[in-house]
């Protein structure tokens, strides 16, 4: 059962304003996920991405 109140909220607020705090913990997971991935990356790829940097500094100069 909605009380009064309930009914007042609903009908102030904007149309497109909505709760979203339950995908707070989704966002903590695409975070947490996106920088494991990549320090994996980086972790396996490490010598090879260094040579390629290297190569890059290298033929500027």
């Amino acid at each position: 059962m909605r009380t009064p109140i309930d009914l007042l909220r609903r009908r102030w607020r904007a149309p497109g304003q909505h709760d979203q705090r339950g995908d707070v913990p989704g966002w903590v997971l695409v975070t947490v996920m996106t920088i494991g991935l990549g320090v994996a990356i980086f972790g396996l790829a490490r010598p090879q991405l260094l040579a390629i940097l290297q190569s890059a500094l290298n033929s500027v100069r």
